[in-house]
This record gives structure tokens, sequence and C-alpha cells, in this order.
């Protein structure tokens, strides 16, 4: 059997600028939260800056593995060593967001009903004595001012408002992009760019117009419902949960959109030779999994 000399790629600056602008977006990111409700910008200047320099790391460190891939400097045995990278990097999402359904299968089993009194270690009753256990939790044991209280929570309404509720109609556009991007892979695996391109640009703007319907409904819980970040504990779960959601489908929106130019403006992927399209279909699969968990245990049960 034979085995091929493993390609060591030369040395690279990006990964450090790339673990910096993490730094200053998670930074960033946890000082913006922190300073809802206060004057300090400094957490949306650091936020907007490790924006900027991670959307630079990539382009740069992006486009130079396009160029080493089109040059034919890679081996088989480093094509492989993409798929697996990729598949590892879908694997750490999943954790992620294990990590937070986690979360809340903690609060609302054991936490909240703890609260309430019930359970083994229900005596932590005796802290907010008269607290009733519910979910979506709609008030929080210390009810000060530090709280805004939501007037509606964004549960399923019951089918006589089935039509006009935004989690349904987001579940639709976002099952119907993993669709239309399945038919634009089969596309290129016939061969057919014309049609590869138009169920691609599909996918690309049903991406948009989910994000627009998440746009909407945060105005309508901030405006209409008074459901806000601020909002205890059902709050804090309802918008890390589809905020991060949100993120990652600007992220694989974002993929697809890169892979779309570089195949109208470039001409590049092959029916034989198209890895970098296939992980962004990967990863738009996944976002499309975790919208199904979230659409039953945020928004259903």
């Amino acid at each position: 059997m034979e085995y091929q000399k493993y390609y060591v790629p030369e040395q690279s600056k990006f990964p450090i600028f790339a673990a910096s602008s993490i730094f200053l977006l998670v930074m960033g990111a946890a000082s913006t939260i922190n300073s809802l409700g206060t004057d300090s910008n400094l957490g949306k200047y650091t936020l907007w800056l490790g924006l900027a320099a991670m959307s630079a790391t990539l382009f740069f460190w992006f486009k130079k593995v396009t160029q080493e891939h089109l040059a034919g400097l890679d081996s088989a045995q480093l094509k492989k060593s993409f798929v697996f990278g990729m598949a590892w990097f879908i694997f750490s999402e999943v954790m992620f967001f294990a990590a937070f359904f986690g979360a809340l299968f903690y609060v609302r089993n054991f936490a909240v009903p703890w609260l309430g009194g019930e359970g083994e270690k229900g005596v932590a009753n005796m802290l907010w004595e008269g607290f009733e256990s519910s979910w979506p939790l709609m008030s929080t044991p210390d009810e000060g001012s530090a709280y805004t209280l939501p007037e509606k929570n964004m549960s399923f309404p019951g089918f006589n408002n089935l039509l006009t509720w935004l989690p349904l109609w987001n579940t639709i556009v976002l099952l119907s992009s993993s669709v239309t991007v399945h038919f634009a892979h089969l596309a290129l695996k016939a061969g057919n760019k014309s049609k590869f391109n138009v169920w691609l640009g599909v996918t690309v703007g049903l991406a948009l117009f989910f994000v627009g319907l998440q746009a909407l409904e945060y105005y309508e819980a901030y405006a209409h419902y008074g459901l806000t970040l601020n909002s205890g504990i059902y709050g804090s779960t309802f918008f890390m949960l589809t905020g991060f959601h949100g993120f990652h489908v600007m992220l694989g929106g974002f993929m697809l959109a890169v892979m779309l130019i570089r195949s109208i403006f470039y001409n590049h992927f092959e029916p034989e030779d198209h890895f970098g399209f296939e992980a962004a279909s990967w990863y738009w699969h996944f976002v499309d999994v975790v919208w199904v968990m979230l659409f039953l245990f945020v928004y259903i049960l």
C-alpha cells in the first residue's frame, strides 16, 4: 500500500490573527450584553472591531487556500484533512448548541420547579414564598425594578392564529432552503452550472428572508410583547438560543453567497471537485436541523 507524503503548508500568520479577532469578538459581545441599558459604547466598538478583523482574516485566509487549490497544490491526503476538519467544526457547533439546550432543559425541569417548591430541593421556595413554577416563566421570584416582565410569550398561539405566527414561517423558509441547496448540489454534480447558480441564488435569498423574519420577530417581542433580554430567565434563554442560531444562519448564508460569487464570476467548482460548496452545504443543513430543535423546544413544547 502506497502512502502519500503529507503536505505541510508554509508558515502563516492567519491563525494568530484569527485567534486575536475571536478574542475581540467574544469580549465585545459580552461587554455589549452587560452594558445594555447604560451609556457605555466600548463593548459595541470592540464587537465591531472584532467582526471587521475576523472578516478580513477569513477573507485573505480562504483566498490563499483557494489559490493553492486552483494551482494544484492539494494532495489527496490534504483534501481528506479538509473533510475531517469541516466535520469536526460542525461537531463542535453541535456541542455548542447542546450546551444551550442543556441549560434550557435544566432551567425548565429542575431550577424553576425547585423555586416553586417542587422536587427534592423544593425548600428553595422558602426564598420567595408564594412563587409558582410555570413555563414560559412570565415573572421572576424577585420582581424588582431590575427586570422588565413580559406581557406575552412567543410560544405556540393555537391553530386559530397559526398563519400569523412568525416562527412557523421561519421554519417553512429555512426547511425550503435546505431543499433548494440540495437541488443546487445535484445540479452541480450533473454538470449543470446554470441550474446550480439558480438554486444556490434561491437558497441565499431564502437565508436573507429568514433573517428579515427573525428581525421582525424580535421587533414584535420588544415593541408589542414586552419580551427583552432583561425579562428574566425566559427572555435570556429565548434570545440567547434564537440569537446565536440567527448568527449562524447569517454565517451560513454568507458562506453560500461566497460560493455563488465564485461560481458566477470565477467559474469555480467542477462536478467532481467542489468541496468548498459541499462544506458550506453541510453547514447549512446543520443550521436547519438546529432550527427544528429550537422550534420544538423553544416555541412548541
